[in-house]
């Protein structure tokens, strides 16, 4: 079975912990921290937003890649992978947002 897009990209961003920050986007990020990832992060997700109340649809799926693709490497950069995620929202699925978040410590 062909990986879904979203691993094989995950694979990719692991694959560039060991390349040359001078040779890949990704691997300059991991060299700047999380810090810098997570402003990255920010970033995208303020483009995504305005472009959601610009009514773009074309512009926001692209916005909306950038920022999965920015917090994937964020992920990535202090090792939680997709699965750690989709484990979280398989525990969730069928619980009222309410009441999943009223459960939180």
């Amino acid at each position: 079975m062909e990986k879904h897009v979203l691993n094989q990209l995950f694979e990719t961003l692991e694959d560039r912990k060991n390349t040359d920050p001078k040779d890949s986007y990704v691997a300059s990020l991991y060299a700047k921290g999380t810090g810098f990832i997570g402003n990255k992060v920010i970033e995208e997700a303020v483009e995504t937003i305005v472009e959601a109340h610009k009514n773009d649809p074309e512009k926001l799926k692209t916005e909306s890649a950038d920022l999965l693709f920015h917090l994937m490497v964020l992920w990535a950069h202090i090792s939680i992978t997709p699965e750690d995620i989709y484990d979280i929202l398989e525990k969730r699925a069928g619980i009222s947002g309410h009441a999943e978040k009223s459960s939180r410590p």
